[in-house]
């Protein structure tokens, strides 16, 4: 989709529309088709905002990419060549964020091809060098044969029944069964033993395979035998085919032992509390942001949720509670999920809510929350609660950016929401003890310390002003000469930069002409403010040359007009050796009059 809006915006751009059009065209396409697809209707403001927002986005971020390209271009036609390299087609997308269709695009305006295979094999090698590429983890892509031929001669030999292995996640945690193929390193083995990493087909699995943003399930597979092996990951690396990987801890597991698979229950429970959140997330960002609000994206967790849905701009503190408020008020309702499989196309017109981009099967299974009148209704094959009050409590622990346009809220649920109460409650009361006062007035207590430490941050700032202030007065009563000229410098602790400027207009005042130096080391960090007299700029000295000239030294640098200038530094310790160079400096100017 945004694919489609920056190819439009670029045409448009090369037919002289150069402001964002797209949403006056869409208002011809919601007027005309309006009556067929009342969504359109009723999302008009997000679709013309989100169009205009891509428009302008996708300006701002290719303006540069397309004039680089244009210049490859030329010097390519230049050369006599006819194809754009891919790692330079590569470049113009990493850096200016260029994507490749528009590449191509412009390139075959210019009757000239791009390396596409060269484009990916960049983009595989910067994944892999960035190490995106190890973030997958195996897939088993590599030895699909393998597990295809597996699941054909098990299918020969009836070991299969319906020709797959059989896979129900919802209604129990435990199956039995004999253990039909080990594989080890990817390869069919009859055996394994204590350490050895494999994996595990049965005939039948209750474990969950990622999917939809939910985990996959972990626990183990045994036998009375005596052997055992702690599954961490299920997955189905071909059609038909799920493999449980794990490691040998017990014994020696063979093919043809009869087995017992179970899944973790705890870990399955607090997995099934967020799935069944991120559904009552989901409504709520809707009812409290707009339709306009719906999901791009998922992770179902046994420790935490993270959900990323469409919307614009940050959430306020407020939306944030409403959202958190309206969750948990649907949890503590205990509403009963009704979960049903029906034909696609009956659940769609029921209104039931898909995944932007997912396929689905001729028959889906819906999950519908709520009495007579469902808030919320989704296609979902994921594992859930069976009453929103088996997830025990909501809470938010983040919200932020994703993407262009997309934002993530995190979350908590269950036992982990309650330790994470548990945590902030001891830490609430801990310092109120620590303030002598009670939980509830615990933010009026911290607003008194801090509004008593900022005032008396003040109180020694100025005392240290002052303390400055008088240790200048007693420089300024003893300012010695250098080639006839009052040159003063001085550390002052205490003074900061303006105060520092102050001293120096003073100075200007009880020497109008003359040379001034001063400076303090607040935090460790030197400041130090140059002041010459314009007589003195009229004989060659310049406090912008001389200030960066003290700052040597220190570590740093600096500048300033002719008469003031000012600089700062790294090394404190060098300070008096900066200021003791200064009558140097302006005895060497002012001797080559």
């Amino acid at each position: 989709c945004r694919m489609i809006i920056r190819r439009a915006a670029r045409f448009g751009s090369k037919i002289g529309l150069n402001e964002p059009f797209l949403a006056r065209v869409a208002e011809v396409v919601i007027h005309n088709y309006g009556d067929f697809y009342p969504e359109l209707v009723q999302n008009r403001s997000t679709i013309l905002d989100n169009l205009t927002r891509e428009e302008k986005r996708f300006q701002r971020t290719v303006e540069g990419g397309v004039a680089k390209l244009e210049h490859l271009l030329d010097r390519l036609q230049a050369s006599g060549g006819t194809t754009l390299s891919g790692g330079q087609a590569f470049d113009l997308y990493a850096t200016y964020g260029l994507p490749l269709e528009i590449t191509r695009d412009i390139a075959r305006e210019h009757n000239l091809d791009v390396d596409e295979a060269g484009f990916l094999a960049a983009m595989e090698t910067h994944r892999t060098a960035s190490g995106a590429g190890e973030a997958f983890g195996p897939m088993g892509g590599e030895n699909v044969d393998v597990y295809r031929a597996l699941l054909s001669n098990l299918s020969k030999s009836s070991a299969l029944a319906e020709g797959e292995v059989a896979y129900d996640p919802y209604n129990t945690l435990e199956v039995e069964g004999p253990v039909l193929a080990l594989l080890a390193d990817g390869q069919p083995v009859t055996t394994a033993k204590p350490g050895d990493r494999v994996e595990v087909i049965l005939a039948e699995t209750c474990f969950y395979v990622e999917s939809g943003g939910q985990v996959s399930d972990t626990g183990l597979i045994y036998s009375p035998e005596g052997w055992e092996i702690r599954v961490d990951d299920v997955r189905k690396p071909a059609a038909g085919v799920i493999v449980h990987s794990g490691e040998v801890v017990r014994g020696e597991p063979r093919v043809g032992d009869q087995a017992i698979a179970r899944v973790d229950a705890q870990r399955r429970r607090d997995i099934m509390r967020n799935h069944t959140a991120t559904h009552l997330l989901h409504a709520e960002l809707r009812a409290v942001l707009g339709e306009h609000a719906r999901q791009a994206g998922s992770l179902v967790a046994p420790d935490r949720l993270r959900f990323d849905f469409t919307h614009p701009e940050a959430l306020t503190q407020e939306q944030i509670e409403r959202i958190e408020a309206g969750v948990n008020r649907n949890i503590l309702e205990n509403y009963s999920l009704n979960i049903e499989v029906k034909p696609l196309q009956v659940a769609m017109g029921e209104g039931a809510m898909a995944l932007f981009g997912e396929k689905y099967g001729e028959n889906v299974r819906t999950i519908a929350i709520g009495e007579a009148e469902p808030f919320s209704y989704e296609l979902c094959g994921g594992t859930h609660v069976r009453e929103t009050g088996d997830i025990g409590v909501f809470i938010i622990t983040s919200e932020g950016s994703a993407a262009a346009g997309v934002r993530r809220i995190e979350a908590v649920t269950g036992r982990k929401a309650f330790e994470l109460i548990q945590r902030r409650f001891r830490a609430l009361k801990e310092t109120a003890a620590a303030l002598a006062t009670t939980p509830e007035d615990v933010p009026a207590k911290v607003q008194d310390l801090l509004d008593d430490l900022n005032a008396g941050r003040k109180q020694a700032g100025q005392m240290r002003r002052d303390l400055a202030l008088h240790e200048f007065v007693r420089h300024l009563e003893n300012v010695p000469g250098v080639a006839g000229v009052p040159v003063l410098t001085a550390s002052l602790p205490g003074a900061d930069a303006d105060t520092l400027r102050q001293m120096a207009d003073r100075f200007r005042q009880r020497y109008p002409s003359g040379v001034a130096v001063l400076a303090s080391a607040g935090d460790g960090r030197p400041v130090v403010i140059a002041m010459v007299s314009e007589d003195l700029v009229k004989r060659g000295l310049h406090a912008g040359e001389l200030v960066k000239f003290v700052a040597q030294p220190l570590g740093g640098g600096g500048g300033g007009k002719p008469t003031l200038a000012q600089a700062g530094g790294k090394d404190a310790s060098r300070l008096d050796e900066a200021l003791g160079s200064v009558a140097g400096w302006v005895k060497s100017k002012l001797g080559n009059e």
